[in-house]
């Protein structure tokens, strides 16, 4: 019996030695983590009107729609600060702190393959996020803040706060 436990643990042991090492292969874009990401974006991308129809419902009606505007102008405020600077920020080779200006004005940002999704997709997907976190904050601030003021802040608060979190986390 104790023969057998023996030569059990030498062949589980010597296991490893048959996983030769490969070549590694160019990034190729792989057709369904493709397709997944697409609805993965899109999902994420309509959290930010489902938060503002809920934002909308809780508040009184005299506030409904400026509660609504602030999660879907954070959409686009943010989105187009996303596609700027705050994805070279977020995702530029920086440093341990903050990432470069290399890739403002989605400069570098191609369909070529960034791991198996194209890198546009990637920059799409991680944007999503940066909308819909700036969105959750409206409902913080709803009837206490100026809408003039929560632009600013949103838009300061995406490039300040979150491409570095971002860049720290995910960089």
């Amino acid at each position: 019996m104790r023969k057998w436990g023996v030569l059990g643990g030498v062949f589980v042991l010597g296991l490893p030695a048959l996983a030769a090492a490969q070549d590694s292969a160019p990034p190729a874009i792989n057709q369904a983590d493709t397709a997944w990401m697409l609805v993965a974006t899109a999902l994420v991308l309509l959290m930010t009107p489902a938060l503002a129809f809920f934002y909308g419902g809780l508040v009184r009606s005299k506030n409904a729609l400026n509660t609504m505007m602030m999660s879907v102008v954070s959409l686009g405020f943010v989105g187009i600060l996303w596609a700027i600077v705050g994805y070279s920020l977020a995702f530029g080779p920086g440093n341990a702190w903050i990432g470069d200006l290399s890739r403002v004005f989605l400069s570098g940002v191609t369909p070529d393959p960034q791991g198996t999704i194209p890198h546009v997709l990637f920059m799409a997907y991680q944007g999503t996020f940066a909308i819909i976190t700036a969105a959750l904050i409206s409902g913080a601030i709803v009837e206490r803040m100026r809408f003039s003021a929560y632009v600013a802040f949103i838009s300061l608060w995406a490039l300040v706060v979150y491409s570095p979190i971002a860049h720290w986390v995910w960089g």
